[in-house]
C-alpha cells in the first residue's frame, strides 16, 4: 500500500506515461471549427439506396477524420424527396446558416454576419469527367450560394491502394506482394478502365502507373465510353505478353451504368474487380479537398508503402 507522502515498503508506483515527444507522436485530432462551411458531397447517376448508403458512408468516413464536420449529401439527378438536388441541399445550407445568425443576434448574442462560402461541394468522382463536372457547377449556380468547388479526388496513391484491394478482394491480385503464397487466378496485364473520355485516361493512367509498381505487372488505361478503347487495350497488353487480363473500374460506382463494366469485362475477356465504392480512402480524400479548399491544416492523406 501507499501513503499520501509516496509509497509504502519500497513498492513502485504506476506513474502516468509523459507525453512521447518527436515524429512518432500520435498527433492530435483535429475537429471542425466553430461555423465552418458544410462539406456537400456531390454524387452523380441515378439515385438509388445503394448510392445513398454508399455516399453515407463516405460523408461518416470523412466524420469520422474531422468531427463536428457538417456533412451532406446532393444527388445531380435527385428528385428532391428522397434524393435531394444538389442544388436545393446548397440552397437549404444557406438558409440554415441565416436563421442561426439572426436567432443568435435575436438572443443578444455578439456574433459577426457570417460570411465566406456556405458550402465546399466535393464532386464524388475518382476522375475527371467534363459532363459531369459542367452539371455540378449548374447545379452550385442554380442554387445562387456562395460555394466553393473542388477538383476530383484523383489521382492520388490511396486510389491506387483501393485498387489493387479490390483487385486482391476478386482473387486478380496479390493481396501482398511479401507474402510467400500465390494467387493462381492473379492477372499479369491490367485494364484501368474509366469514364470521361481522352482526359479521363490520362488521369488514371497516373494512378495507373502506382498501381503497377504495387503489383509488378503493367497497367493501361482505357476509356469505358469511347468504343473500342478497352478491346484495344487488351489487344495491346496482350500482345505485349500479358495472357491473364483483369480489368479494374477507375470508378466509385455511381457514375457509371454496372452493364457497362460487365460489357467492357466481356469484351476484353476478362474478370472484373468492383468499383471502388465507400473504401476507406475515398471518404479520406473528400475530406482532403475540402480541408485544403478551406486552409485548414488536416495531416495529409498518405497512401500504404508499396509491399
Amino acid at each position: 500500500m501507499s501513503s499520501p507522502t509516496g509509497p509504502a515498503s519500497g513498492l513502485p508506483v504506476r506513474m502516468p506515461r509523459p507525453r512521447q515527444p518527436g515524429r512518432h507522436r500520435r498527433p492530435e485530432q483535429l475537429a471542425a471549427p466553430e461555423g465552418a462551411p458544410a462539406l456537400v458531397l456531390a454524387v452523380p447517376g441515378t439515385p438509388s439506396a445503394a448510392t445513398r448508403s454508399l455516399a453515407e458512408e463516405v460523408v461518416s468516413i470523412a466524420r469520422s477524420e474531422l468531427p463536428g464536420l457538417d456533412g451532406r449529401i446532393g444527388y445531380l439527378d435527385g428528385d428532391d424527396s428522397e434524393f435531394p438536388t444538389l442544388t436545393s441541399v446548397l440552397a437549404h445550407a444557406a438558409e440554415e446558416r441565416t436563421t442561426r445568425f439572426e436567432q443568435a443576434r435575436a438572443a443578444g448574442a455578439d456574433v459577426k454576419e457570417p460570411d465566406g462560402p456556405v458550402a465546399v461541394v466535393v464532386p464524388l468522382l475518382a476522375g475527371p469527367d467534363s459532363a459531369l463536372l459542367r452539371q455540378v457547377r449548374q447545379a452550385v449556380m442554380d442554387s445562387r450560394v456562395a460555394a466553393d468547388l473542388t477538383d476530383v479526388l484523383g489521382p492520388h496513391p490511396l486510389l491506387a491502394e483501393a485498387l489493387h484491394v479490390r483487385l486482391s478482394e476478386a482473387g486478380l491480385a496479390r493481396a501482398d506482394r511479401a507474402r510467400l503464397f500465390t494467387v493462381a487466378t492473379a492477372a499479369d496485364g491490367i485494364i484501368l478502365a474509366s469514364v470521361g473520355g481522352e482526359e479521363a485516361v490520362q488521369a488514371a493512367g497516373i494512378t495507373g502507373m502506382l498501381l503497377a509498381a504495387r503489383l509488378a505487372v503493367p497497367v493501361m488505361a482505357a476509356a469505358l465510353d469511347q468504343e473500342g478503347s478497352i478491346a484495344a487495350i487488351a489487344e495491346q497488353l496482350r500482345g505485349s505478353g500479358s495472357q491473364q487480363l483483369a480489368l479494374a473500374p477507375y470508378l466509385i460506382g455511381p457514375e457509371i451504368d454496372p452493364g457497362l463494366l460487365q460489357g467492357a469485362a466481356a469484351e476484353a475477356g476478362c474478370a472484373a474487380a468492383e468499383a471502388l465504392g465507400p473504401y476507406p480512402a475515398i471518404g479520406k480524400l473528400a475530406l482532403a479537398k475540402y480541408t485544403t479548399a478551406l486552409g485548414i491544416a488536416q495531416p495529409q492523406a498518405q497512401g500504404a508503402p508499396v509491399r
